[in-house]
């Protein structure tokens, strides 16, 4: 079912706002029940082969995992954005810009298929600065 540009903002902000607010039962909330999220997390947080989560029991422990294991923002910055995305009818996109006012952050580009007001495709699409961060050399980065 394609989306309105109200739930598509919908979706924007209160994603980013459970998120920053570490609010996993929320941010699962967003989903539809057969959601699919991809990411190189996944392997990273759940010991898995693949980046792909499929349906709401993977989803929720991905998130309450993401969500708890979140480096303390003065740590590593990860969610300035510009109150902008793009939209067309079915495709949510924005990002996380690795360059901010504040220095440098996760870089990270989000982009959501959605069903209505709920995500039913989610792809995390990670920048040079995050990679960084999950991969084992990234001590010597």
């Amino acid at each position: 079912m394609p989306a309105t540009e109200e739930q598509a903002a919908y979706v924007f902000r209160e994603w980013h706002r459970r998120i920053s607010e570490r609010n996993a039962p929320a941010l699962g909330l967003l989903y539809t029940d057969d959601a699919t999220l991809e990411s190189p997390l996944v392997p990273v947080l759940l010991d898995q082969t693949l980046g792909i989560i499929e349906g709401r029991i993977a989803l929720d422990e991905f998130l309450a995992e993401t969500t708890r294991r979140r480096p303390e923002e003065k740590k590593l910055p990860s969610l300035h954005r510009a109150g902008t995305y793009a939209f067309d009818g079915h495709r949510l996109i924005w990002e996380y810009p690795r360059q901010t006012p504040d220095g440098d952050q996760l870089d990270l580009v989000e982009v959501m298929e959605l069903d209505g007001a709920r995500i039913a495709k989610h792809r995390i699409y990670w920048g040079w600065k995050g990679i960084a961060h999950i991969t084992p050399s990234a001590d010597q980065a």
